[in-house]
């Protein structure tokens, strides 16, 4: 029986579904296929877009994946991050898109959406779900006040920005199952910034998951889950990397000095014993000797502020599509962008 080892256990800090599938699929031959697991990948390189779905099928999958069975489709494109209104058409198609093929069907009749936005509105990185809950196209008042005024165009949909529990004193969980016993939608959505384990995923890639979400997980400070079990009906996570730990940095850093070192001593017995690490092994032994006081630090790019409000109106628009039948971006966009 084989020892086992202090790096059994590892496991990158990442939310990501396609970060924890390339981790899975590192070292190995270029056709290896994950148990449980199917991975497709579609390139718009015109438009420098990238959609990767990464589908769990089974408990196989589950066990090698460390997340629940369902769809997990991520859009990457650096134009996110950019000031690029024409380029992020592009990127709310893909999302919208993403987005209806993971929404719960209802015959003959519009969906009752409920979309909430997770995070703390004082700590800008943290900021996306409260922004995007407050500029999707709210409607069910209007369905209920005033029938009349609105057809068929547009489904009920209500928002919520439940805050987080530092600052209510309330698990999220409970504020959003509350609301969601009364107001009774076929599907909540929830928008929730992420953790990435490479930092050139920090603010350029947008996660849609059929398998809910959990609050404070980009942090490591997850809550109660919400999902199909805990809230009664489907929940679908969208969500955003928007900071990366310290460790993560160094790693990074790590490999790119390894690589400049092993070009000017390629025979070096100390070099090669380096390059053997594992992704692993190389994360842990960092992990174990950075300096306390940075170990648990997490870091988010300077431009935070101006991204988070092309996020905020990537998603926002995305939703608002892909929900709402009778709306486009064009129609969208005569009056919010």
């Amino acid at each position: 029986m084989n020892k086992k080892t202090k790096f059994d256990n590892w496991s990158p800090r990442t939310d990501l579904a396609l970060e924890i599938s390339n981790t899975l699929r590192a070292n190995k031959e270029e056709d290896y296929v994950i148990p449980g697991v199917d991975v497709q990948t579609e390139q718009d390189e015109e438009h420098r877009l990238t959609v990767t779905k990464v589908i769990i099928k089974d408990k196989t999958g589950e066990e090698q994946m460390g997340k629940p069975q369902g769809h997990y489709i991520t859009v990457e494109s650096p134009t996110i991050k950019e000031n690029d209104p024409e380029a992020h058409h592009f990127v709310i198609q893909a999302v919208a898109e993403a987005l209806q093929s993971v929404l719960p069907k209802k015959k003959n009749k519009y969906l009752e959406v409920l979309v909430i936005g997770l995070g703390n509105r004082f700590a800008t990185p943290d900021t996306l779900g409260p922004k995007v809950a407050n500029k999707v196209l709210v409607t069910r008042h209007l369905s209920i006040k005033v029938p009349n005024a609105i057809d068929e165009s547009v489904c009920k949909l209500s928002s919520l920005a439940p805050g987080v529990m530092g600052l209510t004193g309330i698990e999220t969980a409970e504020i959003i199952s509350g609301v969601a016993e009364h107001v009774k939608p076929d599907c909540i959505i929830a928008i929730d910034a992420l953790a990435a384990r490479s930092a050139s995923r920090i603010n350029s890639t947008i996660q849609i998951a059929d398998t809910g979400i959990s609050p404070g997980a980009g942090v490591g400070n997850c809550r109660k889950q919400l999902n199909k079990e805990s809230m009664g009906c489907p929940v679908i996570g969208i969500g955003v990397p928007t900071v990366v730990d310290t460790t993560t940095l160094v790693a990074d850093t790590f490999d790119t000095l390894l690589q400049s070192m092993l070009k000017e001593a390629e025979h070096s017995p100390f070099y090669d014993m380096l390059k053997e690490l594992t992704e692993q092994e190389k994360y842990q032994l960092i992990r174990e000797n950075i300096f306390p006081e940075i170990a648990d630090l997490f870091v988010t790019p300077k431009d935070i502020d101006e991204v988070m409000e092309y996020l905020t109106s990537i998603i926002a628009n995305a939703i608002n599509i892909a929900v709402h039948p009778g709306i486009t971006l064009e129609d969208i966009n005569k009056y919010t962008y």
